[in-house]
């Protein structure tokens, strides 16, 4: 197999994940979104979709992909609510093959960032995480060292 065949495969999946977001956001807003928040992320979702089907040269490869799909599920990953149900039943339904990660307890239990991709949904989530209890203080603390231990790494 052929590596552009993979990137086509792999960008044509992630544009039909960012139609099923779209379409969950249109049918489920979150209740704590105003319309503008649910038009910015739809906004988002649609510049990704372009974005892995037309990408610049530059970022025609299966790691720029990799990101932007952390991009796309990021949410979906960490969110609740009935958009977020509807998200994963759909990529159930059309046999995408994502699943539902819980990220932040696999970097907690392991006690490092293994890479950028990490070190920027840490940086993401970690406010709404604490405020949202779904890590505690201690958690956050430990997280907070971890973003501070792989800065010091990136700078060496």
């Amino acid at each position: 197999m052929n590596f552009r065949k993979n990137y086509e495969t792999e960008a044509l999946k992630l544009s039909k994940a960012c139609d099923i977001a779209i379409e969950a956001l249109k049918k489920f807003p979150p209740a704590i979104w105003d319309k503008k928040t649910v038009l910015r992320f739809q906004n988002c979702y649609i510049e990704w979709k372009e974005n892995a089907l037309d990408p610049k040269p530059q970022y025609k490869s299966l790691a720029s992909l990799k990101y932007s799909i952390e991009g796309v599920l990021t949410i979906f990953n960490e969110g609740s609510g009935d958009f977020v149900e509807y998200f994963w039943k759909e990529i159930k339904n059309q046999n995408l093959d994502y699943s539902r990660k819980d990220k932040l307890s696999k970097i907690l239990k392991r006690g490092t960032i293994k890479s950028i991709i990490e070190f920027d949904y840490i940086t993401d989530v970690i406010v709404s995480a604490e405020q949202e209890n779904r890590i505690t203080n201690q958690e956050f603390k430990l997280l907070s060292e971890m973003l501070g231990v792989f800065e010091n790494k990136k700078r060496k």
